[in-house]
């Protein structure tokens, strides 16, 4: 990977405007059978400017990840951390309102590829994610 560079999730929209990139990498807990992905909260918000920028978005992510029981990405639990977390250390007042998914589900339409370790699953000619035949393929 020749010259990386490692930056905080706010920052992206900026970055890509400014300096540009090949590629946005990021990493799933969780692949679904159309390709959609569960990741960290904020990488949805980055697929999305990688899309406007032009700049090809990838997940990389173990194999074992691929769940083909799971058909897409709204099926997904989504976990919400205590307001806790958020209110003591911003300072706001402890009874303001708070939302804080752990999580958010990128819809494949923003992915470029899905990287693990037994190969990067590109999209099929009609434009989806093979999750299911993949996975078939390289469970052998």
């Amino acid at each position: 990977m020749p010259n990386p560079t490692l930056l905080c999730d706010s920052m992206a929209a900026s970055y890509l405007a400014n300096k540009g990139a090949d590629a946005c990498i990021v990493g799933a807990d969780r692949v679904c059978a159309n390709g959609d992905t569960a990741n960290k909260i904020g990488t949805y918000q980055l697929a999305i400017v990688a899309k406007e920028m032009g700049v090809e978005f990838f997940v990389a992510s173990p194999f074992t990840t691929l769940d083909c029981e799971l058909e897409s990405g709204d099926k997904i639990e989504i976990e919400e951390r205590p307001s806790g977390e958020m209110l003591e250390s911003s300072g706001a007042p402890r009874d303001m309102k708070c939302w804080n998914p752990a999580f958010d589900v990128t819809p494949a339409k923003y992915i470029t590829g899905i990287i693990t370790e037994k190969g990067v699953l590109k999209r099929s000619s009609d434009g989806t994610f093979d999750v299911k035949g993949f996975v078939a393929k390289h469970s052998k």
